[in-house]
Formats: structure tokens, sequence, C-alpha cells
């Protein structure tokens, strides 16, 4: 009986060691080569340009926003149109209007984008006022080994790695502030990694912290290899303690 029950015992050891590698980390994403170099921080744009697949919120006013602002109440000369909708920019980077049709978009800035769509309205209205919002751009973040996720949106222009971590309550104690992976771009198609150092502020300088919209944080996490194997074990220890105590009742019985 005492044969058997090392055998047991030897058997979920070796099972559990042979899928330690994946158990202890099966919850880890994003993860790069030893040697892998990461891209170069650049000085950022100060503005944001259009890219396919945003929402704009577009609002159109007459007589250059005359009344947007408070004024021009009650008066009969005042010719206005105010209509504020939101449009979808499509693949190609052109988003449907309407009156104007499709309009190309993309590349552009925000201010760009407004001064080209005044200059399509005045075959409409008089003086038109246009002013763009993007309403769906947004950060995804991921911490505590993958366990932990949140998506963050955008609020302006400045929008920052650490803005993006405070929205989501800060760092946990098993968080390496020294280990923080950025994915920007495609991520089928050879995306932009960076690595972030936070720890020490000094290392901060010259790092570029701004974000863009559809970037993914990947916050490392310290290993808690004990805490895995034992809750990766305890199935397993609970099947051993039930084999034991029945092998112990039947031994007690045989004799």
């Amino acid at each position: 009986m005492k044969k058997i029950n090392l055998y047991i015992i030897i058997s979920v050891i070796l099972l559990t060691g042979l899928n330690s590698c994946k158990l202890l980390r099966s919850t880890e994403m994003f993860n790069v080569e030893k040697d892998y170099k990461y891209s170069e921080f650049k000085t950022p744009e100060k503005e944001y340009r259009i890219a396919a697949y945003d929402k704009l919120s577009v609002n159109v006013s007459t007589n250059d926003g005359f009344q947007l602002i408070g004024m021009g109440a009650g008066s009969q000369n005042t010719q206005m149109m105010q209509n504020q909708m939101s449009y979808q920019v499509e693949f190609d980077g052109q988003v449907k209007l309407p009156m104007l049709g499709r309009v190309a978009v993309s590349g552009m800035t925000i201010r760009e984008a407004e001064k080209m769509l005044e200059e399509q309205f005045t075959k409409f209205y008089k003086n038109p006022f246009v002013i763009i919002n993007i309403s769906n751009r947004k950060v995804y973040v991921f911490k505590n080994g993958g366990t932990v996720a949140s998506i963050v949106e955008i609020s302006s222009d400045n929008f920052t790695l650490i803005d993006a971590i405070a929205k989501t309550g800060g760092l946990s104690e098993n968080s390496k502030s020294y280990r923080i992976r950025l994915i920007r771009g495609d991520i089928n198609n050879n995306p932009q990694v960076f690595l972030y150092d936070i720890y020490k502020l000094k290392d901060l300088n010259n790092v570029n912290l701004m974000l863009e919209a559809n970037d993914i944080i990947y916050v490392e996490s310290r290993p808690r290899y004990v805490k895995k194997i034992l809750d990766e074990m305890a199935p397993y220890l609970s099947l051993i303690s039930t084999v034991l105590l029945v092998g112990g009742y039947l031994t007690f019985f045989n004799k």
C-alpha cells in the first residue's frame, strides 16, 4: 500500500512538473524574445491625426457659430443650422457625411479637417462653422500578468502613460514599474514595441510618454510561482487524500 501511495505522489509531481512552464505563466501576454530590439522613442506630434475607424462627432453651425456662444438669439437675420451626429471613418480613410457624401479625412489633424469641411459646406450654408471631436479614442491596459484588463478613453491630445495607469487604479504590489511594454500599430503586421522604465524619475528624461489611439499597455508582474503551483496541485492533492483515506479504511478492515 505504501508503494502505491508513493507511486501516486510521484505521478502527481511529474504531471505538474511537465506542465509547469505553461501553468505558471499561462496568463502572460505579448512576450518577446530575450534579444528583441525595442522601438526607439520619438518626439510626438503635437496634434492627433485622424485615422481609419475613428468615430467623429461633427457639429455644424452657420454664421460662424454665432449662436453657439449665446449671441444673436432672436435676431431675424440669423440663419442657423446646428446638427451634431457621429460618423465613423471607413477603412479607406473616408467619412460619409450628409450632403457632402464621402470625404477623405484620414491623416488630417482635427483643425485641418474642420477647415476643409467648412469650405465644403459653403456650398450650402452661409459662413459654416464646424467643430469635430473624436469620441472613440482609447487604449488597452493589461496588468497582473494579463489577468486584469481595462479600456481607457483618451480624453485629450496630451494623454500619457501615467494618465492611463492612474485611471486604472495605479500599479499593484506585484507590478514591475521597470518593465512596461507598449504595443503600437497593427499587432498582425510588425507593430512597434516600446519598453518603459518608470521606476526612477531620472529614467524618464527624453522618454515619450504620450499615448495614441489603440495603444496596448502591458505591465509585467512579479511571478508568484508558489501560489500558482499550490493552486494547480490542489485538485491532485485532494484526490491523493481521498485515495489514501480509502486505502487506510480498506487496510484496517482487511486486518
